[in-house]
């Protein structure tokens, strides 16, 4: 009997773990055997949701046993304690958020630590990822590429983000809402111009999955949907031995003086970003800070 009372095929001994499993971001059909195995060998479940791990665990013909239990973004660091002394006594502590890899843009980062810390064995069952599944099928260069996760959204974190992408010389991956999907490519397209290329996709492995690909200003002038998770991936920017076009720089103006930051300030900061002469990114903030003056 696991401590929780459910009743499950004999195992041979195994020493206590913590165990990431990586669940369908989609396609229930992309559910590893293995798994299956750990959540079926488990003494513990936590789970970012436990109606959809429930779920998952009914399509893999796994009973819950009453093994399952919540632990989430806003109870994770609580949990964490009581994880730590389930694997200390030897449990089998399989952790699953609601798709993908736990600790991308999800729970699970924290309860790793707190077991590392205590000197505890943590153990991966690899998985589906929206990460990697958007930048392979983007079309764009994965040899080097960045993971900013979800945005800020709003104020000056959200413009020095957009900045950094602007300037950024790897493949940048973002996750987005349906709700601020359009909002943001937007914003990306005035960041890092309309001619960067970007590949927007939605609700992967899914019967509807789309991936549009294009460049931003034609991203930003083409209706997106409404409905489903979003991964976006944006081309690095231009090589730096390559001379930043007039429009380019002017979006990166608008976009640091649209954080609130002062012309002269703006115009530091787009230098430092975009490896231009400092009168000359001056020069272009000062145009458009007075531009923006005009009634």
């Amino acid at each position: 009997m696991s401590p929780t009372g459910a009743r499950r095929p004999e195992r041979a001994r195994q020493e206590g773990a913590l165990i990431l499993v990586g669940t369908p971001i989609g396609n229930l059909g992309d559910l590893s055997p293995r798994a299956v195995d750990a959540l079926r060998d488990a003494d513990v479940i936590a789970a970012e949701d436990t109606r959809r791990t429930r779920a998952l665990l009914s399509h893999a013909g796994v009973p819950a046993g009453g093994r399952l239990r919540a632990v989430h973004g806003r109870n994770e660091r609580r949990h964490a304690a009581a994880i730590v002394e389930e694997v200390r006594a030897g449990a089998r502590v399989v952790y699953a958020t609601d798709a993908g890899m736990p600790g991308i843009s999800d729970p699970g980062e924290r309860l790793v630590r707190a077991c590392l810390d205590a000197g505890l064995p943590v153990e991966i069952v690899p998985g589906p990822s929206a990460l990697l599944t958007a930048l392979v099928v983007s079309g764009l260069p994965t040899q080097r590429f960045v993971f900013e996760g979800f945005l800020p959204r709003k104020g000056k974190a959200r413009a020095e983000r957009l900045a950094g992408i602007a300037a950024e010389p790897r493949t940048v991956v973002l996750f987005e809402s349906p709700i601020r999907i359009a909002g943001t490519i937007g914003e990306l397209a005035a960041a890092c111009g309309p001619d960067r290329e970007v590949a927007v996709a939605r609700e992967l492995t899914k019967r509807f999955e789309e991936v549009w690909r294009g460049r931003l200003g034609d991203a930003a002038a083409d209706p997106v949907g409404t409905r489903g998770e979003f991964v976006v991936v944006v081309a690095p920017a231009p090589d730096a031995t390559e001379p930043v076009g007039d429009e380019g720089l002017d979006a990166a103006v608008d976009a640091a003086l649209d954080s609130g930051l002062s012309a002269r300030d703006a115009a530091a900061q787009v230098a430092a970003d975009l490896a231009v002469p400092k009168r000359r990114a001056y020069d272009a903030a000062t145009r458009r800070s007075r531009a923006r003056a005009r009634p």
